[in-house]
Protein backbone atom coordinates (compact mmCIF):
# COMPACT_ATOMS: atom_id res chain seq x y z
CA UNK A 1 0.00 0.00 0.00
CA UNK A 2 3.00 2.21 0.86
CA UNK A 3 4.42 1.50 -2.52
CA UNK A 4 1.20 2.29 -4.45
CA UNK A 5 0.48 5.60 -2.38
CA UNK A 6 3.79 7.08 -3.66
CA UNK A 7 3.42 5.88 -7.01
CA UNK A 8 0.16 7.62 -6.96
CA UNK A 9 1.51 10.82 -5.48
CA UNK A 10 4.40 10.49 -8.42
CA UNK A 11 1.77 10.32 -11.41
CA UNK A 12 0.00 12.92 -9.83
CA UNK A 13 2.81 15.35 -9.99
CA UNK A 14 3.82 14.10 -13.53
CA UNK A 15 0.41 15.20 -14.66
CA UNK A 16 0.82 18.18 -12.85
CA UNK A 17 4.25 19.00 -14.70
CA UNK A 18 3.13 17.94 -18.05
CA UNK A 19 -0.72 19.19 -18.24
CA UNK A 20 0.13 23.01 -17.18
CA UNK A 21 3.17 23.42 -18.71
CA UNK A 22 4.22 20.67 -21.09
CA UNK A 23 0.92 19.76 -23.27
CA UNK A 24 -0.03 23.87 -23.83
CA UNK A 25 3.62 25.13 -24.90
CA UNK A 26 3.50 21.88 -27.27
CA UNK A 27 6.90 20.47 -26.13
CA UNK A 28 6.67 17.05 -26.73
CA UNK A 29 9.17 15.84 -24.70
CA UNK A 30 9.37 12.25 -25.19
CA UNK A 31 7.74 9.24 -23.80
CA UNK A 32 4.34 7.96 -25.46
CA UNK A 33 3.22 10.92 -23.57
CA UNK A 34 4.93 13.02 -26.50
CA UNK A 35 4.36 10.70 -28.79
CA UNK A 36 0.20 11.33 -27.52
CA UNK A 37 0.71 15.01 -28.08
CA UNK A 38 2.04 14.57 -32.06
CA UNK A 39 -1.39 11.91 -32.57
CA UNK A 40 -3.79 14.47 -30.94
CA UNK A 41 -1.87 17.19 -32.91
CA UNK A 42 -2.54 15.27 -36.14
CA UNK A 43 -6.05 14.12 -35.03
CA UNK A 44 -7.43 16.81 -32.88
CA UNK A 45 -10.26 14.08 -32.36
CA UNK A 46 -8.59 11.99 -30.06
CA UNK A 47 -7.53 13.35 -26.79
CA UNK A 48 -3.83 13.11 -25.43
CA UNK A 49 -5.15 10.84 -22.09
CA UNK A 50 -6.89 8.69 -24.77
CA UNK A 51 -3.96 8.18 -26.87
CA UNK A 52 -1.74 7.24 -23.73
CA UNK A 53 -3.94 4.71 -22.83
CA UNK A 54 -4.02 3.11 -26.67
CA UNK A 55 -0.04 3.52 -26.82
CA UNK A 56 0.84 1.80 -23.97
CA UNK A 57 -0.98 -1.63 -24.00
CA UNK A 58 1.59 -2.98 -26.42
CA UNK A 59 4.23 -2.04 -23.85
CA UNK A 60 2.78 -3.50 -21.46
CA UNK A 61 2.97 -6.54 -22.58
CA UNK A 62 6.15 -6.32 -22.98
CA UNK A 63 7.17 -5.31 -19.68
CA UNK A 64 5.02 -8.50 -17.85
CA UNK A 65 7.45 -10.93 -20.15
CA UNK A 66 10.65 -8.88 -20.10
CA UNK A 67 11.04 -7.53 -15.93
CA UNK A 68 8.13 -9.49 -14.65
CA UNK A 69 4.74 -9.66 -12.90
CA UNK A 70 5.61 -7.30 -10.12
CA UNK A 71 6.98 -4.49 -12.19
CA UNK A 72 3.73 -4.96 -14.85
CA UNK A 73 1.56 -4.71 -12.62
CA UNK A 74 2.54 -1.70 -10.38
CA UNK A 75 3.14 0.15 -13.95
CA UNK A 76 -0.05 -1.02 -15.17
CA UNK A 77 -1.44 1.04 -12.51
CA UNK A 78 0.79 3.76 -12.49
CA UNK A 79 0.36 4.40 -16.28
CA UNK A 80 -3.38 3.89 -16.25
CA UNK A 81 -3.91 6.34 -13.05
CA UNK A 82 -1.25 9.08 -15.36
CA UNK A 83 -3.40 8.59 -18.04
CA UNK A 84 -7.12 9.22 -16.10
CA UNK A 85 -5.02 12.13 -14.38
CA UNK A 86 -4.22 13.57 -17.80
CA UNK A 87 -7.84 12.76 -19.28
CA UNK A 88 -9.57 15.03 -16.08
CA UNK A 89 -7.00 17.82 -16.71
CA UNK A 90 -7.53 17.70 -20.17
CA UNK A 91 -11.15 17.50 -20.17
CA UNK A 92 -12.22 19.66 -17.08
CA UNK A 93 -9.26 22.14 -16.20
CA UNK A 94 -7.45 21.91 -20.01
CA UNK A 95 -5.39 25.63 -20.34
CA UNK A 96 -6.25 27.70 -23.68
CA UNK A 97 -2.86 28.54 -23.72
CA UNK A 98 0.35 28.42 -21.40
CA UNK A 99 0.74 29.84 -17.93
CA UNK A 100 3.11 31.68 -19.32
CA UNK A 101 4.49 32.76 -22.94
CA UNK A 102 8.11 32.08 -22.56
CA UNK A 103 8.92 28.38 -24.04
CA UNK A 104 12.07 27.85 -21.81
CA UNK A 105 10.25 28.77 -18.55
CA UNK A 106 7.59 26.43 -19.60
CA UNK A 107 10.48 23.92 -20.54
CA UNK A 108 12.60 24.32 -17.62
CA UNK A 109 9.42 24.12 -14.74
CA UNK A 110 7.31 21.44 -16.56
CA UNK A 111 10.33 19.38 -16.42
CA UNK A 112 11.24 19.91 -13.28
CA UNK A 113 8.02 19.19 -11.96
CA UNK A 114 7.56 15.66 -14.01
CA UNK A 115 10.98 14.69 -13.43
CA UNK A 116 10.59 14.66 -10.08
CA UNK A 117 7.38 12.58 -10.20
CA UNK A 118 8.67 10.24 -12.56
CA UNK A 119 11.93 9.53 -10.32
CA UNK A 120 9.35 8.76 -7.09
CA UNK A 121 7.76 6.74 -9.38
CA UNK A 122 11.04 4.72 -10.24
CA UNK A 123 11.80 4.35 -7.02
CA UNK A 124 9.19 2.19 -6.48
CA UNK A 125 10.20 -0.37 -9.40
CA UNK A 126 7.64 0.58 -11.31
CA UNK A 127 7.13 3.31 -14.13
CA UNK A 128 5.15 6.18 -15.89
CA UNK A 129 4.71 3.55 -19.06
CA UNK A 130 5.22 3.93 -22.53
CA UNK A 131 9.14 4.36 -22.53
CA UNK A 132 9.77 4.35 -19.19
CA UNK A 133 9.51 0.32 -19.78
CA UNK A 134 12.03 0.18 -22.71
CA UNK A 135 14.17 2.75 -20.20
CA UNK A 136 13.82 0.31 -17.49
CA UNK A 137 14.82 -3.12 -19.85
CA UNK A 138 17.69 -1.20 -20.57
CA UNK A 139 18.65 -0.43 -16.68
CA UNK A 140 17.63 -4.02 -15.92
CA UNK A 141 19.80 -5.84 -18.58
CA UNK A 142 22.60 -3.34 -19.60
CA UNK A 143 22.31 -1.23 -16.43
CA UNK A 144 22.53 2.15 -18.15
CA UNK A 145 21.30 4.72 -15.45
CA UNK A 146 17.60 5.49 -16.21
CA UNK A 147 17.79 8.81 -17.12
CA UNK A 148 20.29 8.05 -20.03
CA UNK A 149 18.23 5.45 -21.12
CA UNK A 150 15.38 7.34 -21.43
CA UNK A 151 17.26 9.47 -23.69
CA UNK A 152 18.10 6.99 -25.66
CA UNK A 153 14.76 5.48 -25.68
CA UNK A 154 13.27 9.45 -26.47
CA UNK A 155 15.06 10.36 -29.62
CA UNK A 156 12.84 9.06 -31.85
CA UNK A 157 9.41 10.90 -30.65
CA UNK A 158 11.74 14.16 -30.55
CA UNK A 159 12.15 13.44 -34.71
CA UNK A 160 8.57 12.98 -35.22
CA UNK A 161 7.68 16.13 -33.14
CA UNK A 162 10.09 17.93 -35.74
CA UNK A 163 7.98 17.26 -38.07
CA UNK A 164 4.54 18.08 -36.07
CA UNK A 165 5.47 21.11 -34.36
CA UNK A 166 8.64 22.30 -36.26
CA UNK A 167 12.20 22.36 -35.14
CA UNK A 168 12.06 25.19 -33.08
CA UNK A 169 10.12 23.07 -30.52
CA UNK A 170 11.65 19.58 -31.29
CA UNK A 171 15.17 22.00 -30.24
CA UNK A 172 13.19 22.70 -26.84
CA UNK A 173 12.02 19.10 -26.80
CA UNK A 174 15.43 17.41 -27.06
CA UNK A 175 16.63 19.87 -24.20
CA UNK A 176 13.98 19.04 -22.02
CA UNK A 177 14.96 15.38 -22.48
CA UNK A 178 18.49 15.96 -21.36
CA UNK A 179 17.09 17.60 -18.40
CA UNK A 180 14.59 15.16 -17.59
CA UNK A 181 17.16 12.51 -17.34
CA UNK A 182 19.53 14.27 -15.14
CA UNK A 183 16.30 14.96 -12.69
CA UNK A 184 15.34 11.80 -12.61
CA UNK A 185 18.62 10.17 -11.72
CA UNK A 186 19.42 12.95 -9.18
CA UNK A 187 15.59 12.42 -7.41
CA UNK A 188 16.39 8.71 -7.32
CA UNK A 189 19.91 9.31 -5.79
CA UNK A 190 17.88 11.18 -3.17
CA UNK A 191 16.42 8.18 -1.90
CA UNK A 192 19.21 5.56 -2.33
CA UNK A 193 22.10 7.92 -0.84
CA UNK A 194 23.31 7.00 2.65
CA UNK A 195 26.01 8.34 5.09
CA UNK A 196 29.12 6.25 6.50
CA UNK A 197 29.95 7.28 9.42
CA UNK A 198 33.27 6.68 11.47
CA UNK A 199 33.86 7.64 15.14
CA UNK A 200 36.86 7.52 17.45
CA UNK A 201 35.71 8.42 20.97
CA UNK A 202 36.40 7.37 24.58
CA UNK A 203 32.88 5.96 24.54
CA UNK A 204 33.23 3.31 22.21
CA UNK A 205 31.60 0.81 23.63
CA UNK A 206 27.94 3.22 24.48
CA UNK A 207 28.29 4.29 21.05
CA UNK A 208 28.25 0.71 19.32
CA UNK A 209 25.32 -0.46 21.41
CA UNK A 210 23.78 2.58 20.37
CA UNK A 211 23.67 2.16 16.97
CA UNK A 212 23.18 -1.50 17.17
CA UNK A 213 20.24 -1.72 19.52
CA UNK A 214 18.66 1.94 19.47
CA UNK A 215 18.81 2.73 15.80
CA UNK A 216 19.14 -1.09 14.97
CA UNK A 217 21.95 -0.72 12.34
CA UNK A 218 24.96 -2.61 11.75
CA UNK A 219 28.43 -1.76 12.77
CA UNK A 220 32.16 -2.91 11.99
CA UNK A 221 34.74 -2.07 15.18
CA UNK A 222 38.17 -2.31 14.27
CA UNK A 223 42.05 -0.65 16.15
CA UNK A 224 44.11 1.84 14.38
CA UNK A 225 46.78 3.46 15.71
CA UNK A 226 47.00 7.41 16.54
CA UNK A 227 49.87 9.25 14.04
CA UNK A 228 50.27 12.41 16.79
CA UNK A 229 49.64 10.25 19.58
CA UNK A 230 50.59 6.73 18.54
CA UNK A 231 48.57 5.08 21.10
CA UNK A 232 45.79 2.56 19.96
CA UNK A 233 42.66 3.57 19.00
CA UNK A 234 38.90 1.73 18.32
CA UNK A 235 37.19 2.95 15.83
CA UNK A 236 33.49 2.26 15.15
CA UNK A 237 32.17 2.47 11.00
CA UNK A 238 28.34 2.46 10.40
CA UNK A 239 26.27 3.04 7.20
CA UNK A 240 23.13 5.09 8.02
CA UNK A 241 20.38 7.13 6.71
CA UNK A 242 20.67 10.63 7.02
CA UNK A 243 17.77 11.33 9.78
CA UNK A 244 19.62 7.89 11.77
CA UNK A 245 23.15 9.80 11.53
CA UNK A 246 21.34 12.92 13.03
CA UNK A 247 20.09 11.05 15.87
CA UNK A 248 23.41 9.22 16.32
CA UNK A 249 25.23 12.96 16.45
CA UNK A 250 23.19 14.11 18.87
CA UNK A 251 24.21 10.96 21.64
CA UNK A 252 27.86 11.15 20.12
CA UNK A 253 27.63 15.12 21.14
CA UNK A 254 26.04 14.25 25.06
CA UNK A 255 28.06 11.41 26.13
CA UNK A 256 31.74 12.62 24.33
CA UNK A 257 31.78 16.20 22.84
CA UNK A 258 35.36 15.51 21.91
CA UNK A 259 34.63 12.44 19.86
CA UNK A 260 36.39 12.82 16.60
CA UNK A 261 33.61 11.79 13.71
CA UNK A 262 33.70 11.50 10.30
CA UNK A 263 31.43 11.61 8.08
CA UNK A 264 30.85 10.80 3.81
CA UNK A 265 28.12 10.57 1.44
CA UNK A 266 27.57 6.85 0.06
CA UNK A 267 25.38 7.20 -2.80
CA UNK A 268 23.94 3.16 -2.89
CA UNK A 269 24.31 0.05 -0.11
CA UNK A 270 23.68 -3.29 -1.02
CA UNK A 271 23.36 -5.99 1.41
CA UNK A 272 21.52 -7.04 4.56
CA UNK A 273 19.73 -4.28 6.26
CA UNK A 274 19.59 -2.37 2.73
CA UNK A 275 17.16 -2.76 -0.20
CA UNK A 276 19.28 -3.89 -3.22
Amino acid sequence: MKQYFWISVGALIVAAGLCFFLIPANLAVGGVTGLSMIVHQVMPQISTGTALIVLNIALFIIGFLVIGTGFGTKTIYASFLLSGIVYVFDTWFKLSAPLVDDLLVNLIVGILIQGVGMGIVFNQNASTGGTDIIAKILNQFFHLEIGKALLAADVVVVSLAAFTFGVELAIYALLGIVFNGFIIDNVIEGFTVKVSVSVISSKTDDIQKYIVDTLNRGATIYTAKGAYTMADKVIVNSVMDRKEFIRLKRFIRDIDPNAFVMISTVREVLGEGFFS
